[in-house]
């Protein structure tokens, strides 16, 4: 069953604003059902530090200003202090105007009970709630027994009477409701400010996948997740443009390399069938260019299979011991035509036998395509050098034309498919272009070290070093 979605925006709009409304909620939660217990706990603390001072302060005989000290002390804290002295009030400060106990002479039996329990308990401290019949509003009393003869009671109201608090409580609800409503514009604001940018990325990543690889990403400063994002996402751009010209270009080269075999497969076919069917030395020479061409193409799609099953990860490594120095050898044989109708001169000197761990096939590939690389870019005496070095912990393989070298500029690019020095594509004297990128994978899939050294005007020499 499909949901009904919401934007980025309404979304993060209402979470925000859920959660300032249980803030405001909880304010009021706590106002209304824990005020008053927190008040009445705070209170019941802030009155029996009054008794405790009371009694220290009666107990210095030395004290002459004992009225003036209690007056002040009640004032401050918004509490009365009774003294009583042998049934007798000896003080009593004047908090009536604070919601202090005040006893009219009706009520008197009813509210003195606290005092006769305290004095006939023989306790040294106690507290006690009563409503006070002047307000009919809870107080707090606390006792404390001075002497043998002397007791101190103080009183607070536990409903706060000062007119102050009536209107902070005002001033809280007219508060409440401007952050109520305010909290949602502020809950929108941030939404939008958060949401914007990402649907912005949103917008381009769609033209990104219509194929739109040329406007870049936004980035954004104020949000590092969101930079962050977008710098990806444009590099990948990059990285997909790359793909995308390298995928043009192998479109056209490898049309170029399909289309010249079939025209001149097509062309000496048609000579042989109209012009040469009676000369039989010159159909044979049109058949012989005919295979040639045929075989081309074979090596042109195994060349591009390879290269497919190679960057998939589909073709798995078969690892074997091996005698690369005489594999080199059988590789070298191959070209003897070249040797004996060109002239092109080989250059391989192994002083030892040399085995290694490798996947046999695959390495011959790598050797068999650096050296049709240096065949087609050798210089005029037509040499390629093959040489295997002994280090310490590898063994490198290098084989080295003497071309016209490679621009340093150029040296990073040579691993692509297809990529030549020259701008328009040209055709290999043997091989199909694809080589030194098959060459490339192959090198990672085994983990070899691999790389290309070159000097203008004096050759280039490819190499891997093979773990040992």
């Amino acid at each position: 069953m499909k949901q009904n979605s919401i934007s980025l925006t309404m979304h993060i709009w209402s979470h925000l604003a859920i959660f300032l409304t249980l803030i405001i909620a909880f304010l009021w939660i706590f106002q209304v059902l824990f005020f008053d217990i927190y008040y009445e706990r705070r209170t019941t603390s802030l009155i029996e530090k009054i008794a405790l001072k009371t009694k220290i302060y009666y107990l210095k005989k030395e004290n002459t200003d004992i009225i003036n000290y209690y007056d002040q002390l009640s004032y401050e804290n918004n509490a009365c202090i009774q003294i009583i002295r042998e049934g007798e009030t000896v003080y009593s400060s004047n908090g009536t105007r604070r919601g202090c106990l005040y006893v009219k002479e009706e009520d008197e039996g009813v509210v003195n009970s606290y005092i006769t329990d305290f004095i006939t308990s023989g306790k040294n401290t106690r507290n006690y709630k009563i409503i006070n019949p002047a307000l009919n509003n809870d107080t707090l009393i606390s006792a404390v027994k001075y002497d043998d003869n002397t007791y101190g009671f103080i009183n607070v109201s536990l409903e706060p009477t000062d007119p102050a608090i009536n209107i902070i409580r005002e001033e809280l609800i007219v508060i409440t409701i401007i952050v109520f409503i305010s909290s949602f514009f502020i809950a929108y604001y941030i939404s939008k400010r958060i949401s914007t940018p990402i649907l912005k990325i949103n917008k381009r990543a769609a033209s990104l996948a219509k194929g739109d690889l040329y406007t870049p990403f936004e980035s954004n400063d104020y949000i590092r997740e969101i930079k962050e994002l977008s710098d990806t996402l444009n590099y990948t751009k990059e990285e997909l443009q790359k793909i995308n010209e390298t995928r043009k270009d192998l479109l056209a080269n490898v049309s170029h390399d399909l289309k010249t075999p079939l025209t001149m497969i097509k062309a000496y076919a048609e000579t042989a069938r109209d012009l040469n069917k009676n000369n039989e030395i010159k159909r044979e020479e049109n058949l012989n260019i005919i295979i040639e061409e045929t075989e081309r193409l074979n090596l042109l799609v195994n060349d591009i299979l390879e290269l497919s099953r190679n960057e998939s990860g589909m073709d798995t490594l078969n690892k074997e011991k091996f005698n690369l120095s005489s594999e080199i050898e059988t590789i070298i044989h191959r070209f003897d035509y070249l040797k004996e109708q060109e002239k092109y001169n080989f250059v391989f000197d192994s002083k030892k036998e040399i085995y290694i761990t490798a996947d046999k096939n695959k390495i011959t590939q790598v050797i068999y395509n650096l050296i049709i690389n240096a065949i087609n870019y050798t210089g005029k005496d037509k040499k390629v050098i093959i040489k295997i070095e002994e280090k310490k912990k590898f063994l490198r393989v290098s084989i080295t034309d003497t071309g016209k070298g490679i621009d340093p500029s150029e040296i990073n690019k040579i691993w692509e498919k297809y990529y030549k020095s020259e701008k328009n594509h040209q055709r290999n004297k043997i091989g199909t272009g694809l080589g030194l990128s098959i060459v490339k994978t192959i090198l990672i899939n085994h983990g070899y070290k691999y790389g290309v050294k070159s000097t203008k005007g004096k050759g280039t020499t490819f190499y891997f070093d093979v773990n040992i």
